[in-house]
């Protein structure tokens, strides 16, 4: 009897890890299809192969009616040609465009949410280090746990405890002797 174990393939994450950084409007998704829920990014595509299909065909449809017009023996099929194959060319070929036109903004859209996504990152970071600077006083000190008492108390709490955070009356608890250590945030 043979036991075969397991193990992840060497790509696959198999946890978080706690250094990882928070990441704002990351949905948590493999990867492996990039379209899938993606609407932007299949909308651009979309628009950029029908303009790439539609504005060529509106070249070829004009030059075709070109050569019909210039092959036309008689004053109608020139005319037929000319409408058929110019101004038929001419939308296929200005729609196509406007196709472009419209896949090139839907890229800068993706472009601009994708940014907006990194600055938010960014922010998120330079919070949570602003945070823990501003804990920290100029000797070094983390000024959160220092001991302290509310008003006439007899509790030694740390500043950052939950149950003094609304009081005003703060004191620095110091040596006094007879004080009980709070059994939330146990300084």
């Amino acid at each position: 009897m043979s036991t075969t174990t397991s193990t992840p393939a060497s790509g696959a994450r198999t946890g978080a890890l706690p250094s990882d950084l928070p990441r704002a409007g990351s949905r948590g998704g493999s990867g492996a299809a990039p379209l899938k829920n993606n609407y932007s990014s299949l909308l651009q595509v979309v628009l950029f192969w029908l303009g790439a299909i539609l504005m060529p065909t509106g070249i070829i449809v004009i030059l075709l009616g070109y050569y019909g017009v210039a092959n036309a023996a008689f004053e109608f099929d020139r005319e037929a040609y000319s409408y058929s194959g110019g101004f038929l060319g001419l939308a296929l070929t200005f729609s196509g465009g406007f196709l472009y036109f419209g896949a090139w903004l839907a890229r800068i859209a993706e472009d601009n949410r994708e940014s907006s996504k990194r600055l938010a990152d960014t922010l998120l970071v330079l919070a949570d280090v602003t945070s823990r600077s501003a804990a920290i006083n100029d000797n070094g000190v983390d000024v959160s746990a220092l001991p302290v008492v509310a008003g006439t108390g007899t509790t030694i709490h740390r500043r950052d405890c939950a149950l003094i955070a609304h009081r005003d009356d703060l004191r620095p608890a110091g040596d006094t002797p007879g004080l009980t250590a709070c059994r939330v945030c146990k300084p």
